[in-house]
């Protein structure tokens, strides 16, 4: 990363430009000795803060190249109201530099389920396992959901560093039968997977937006989705829940499971 900042003045030297675009920590120090090279504007663009990777346990290092670049640039874009408030309170990033872009999903698709057991009601989560997205949460409020809806059986979807752990707490919770580990799926099979969803869950920790949340309702799954996501500020008809409340977490997927104009309502709007 700091090789290439280092050559990034080179690269572009005989580049004709307006304005300089860098995404996330990575690319900023490329961004700022472009900056000073050409003398051109910086506009930098946060997708996802330290704070948010590590769920506020940042790593120094990165927060400190974070800093540098949200102090050289220009104008700062992020994307959402949540990380703006995190540039201004961790960062103390003025507010008045910073612009608010929601991110947004191509709608093109279809929304058509795709036909599962009937015995079963599938409760989708995929994302990366990861301490940020809370798929212990998850977890823990499926054992709750079993004890009212046996026949639930829950997909984790993904890969990540929490795998292993979060394998080891389901054996031990004896809800092997009700689970399926998928690993990493993309493409064409993760629209597949969500359409076969009677709901899909976002219990994230810190989500800076969550554009999961969106490529579920593409296809057509009614989505229960954590307080703490930035996408929560521009879905309305969905669940929210505070991601450590495993009971009220349980409750709502249980609400969808049950009560079939709830989950109608939820997927039509």
């Amino acid at each position: 990363m700091h090789r290439f900042g280092k050559a990034a003045p080179a690269f572009v030297a005989q580049e004709s430009f307006d304005v300089i675009h860098a995404h996330d920590w990575m690319t900023y120090p490329a961004g700022m000795a472009v900056k000073k090279a050409s003398g051109k504007p910086l506009v930098v663009h946060i997708h996802n803060t330290s704070f948010d990777r590590t769920a506020g346990h940042p790593n120094q290092a990165e927060y400190d190249i974070e800093h540098q670049g949200f102090t050289q640039a220009d104008r700062v874009i992020a994307i959402s109201r949540r990380v703006k408030d995190t540039l201004v309170s961790k960062y103390a990033v003025d507010p008045s530099k910073i612009d608010v872009v929601h991110w947004g999903i191509d709608s093109a698709g279809s929304a058509s389920r795709t036909q599962v057991a009937a015995s079963k009601k599938l409760v989708l989560f995929l994302g990366r396992v990861t301490v940020q997205k809370g798929p212990d949460y998850f977890i823990e409020a499926a054992k709750k959901v079993i004890i009212h809806e046996p026949d639930a059986h829950f997909v984790l979807a993904g890969e990540g560093d929490m795998l292993p752990q979060c394998i080891n707490r389901v054996l031990e919770l004896g809800l092997l039968d009700n689970f399926t580990f998928t690993g990493g799926i993309y493409g064409a099979e993760k629209d597949r997977l969500f359409r076969a969803a009677e709901v899909f869950v976002m219990p994230s920790v810190s989500e800076p937006f969550g554009l999961v949340a969106l490529e579920a309702l593409k296809n057509g799954a009614p989505i229960i989705i954590s307080k703490s996501s930035g996408v929560s500020e521009v879905v309305r008809h969905c669940l929210k829940v505070d991601f450590w409340d495993t009971d009220a977490l349980a409750n709502s997927i249980v609400g969808v499971l049950r009560n079939p104009a709830l989950h109608d309502e939820l997927k039509e709007h």
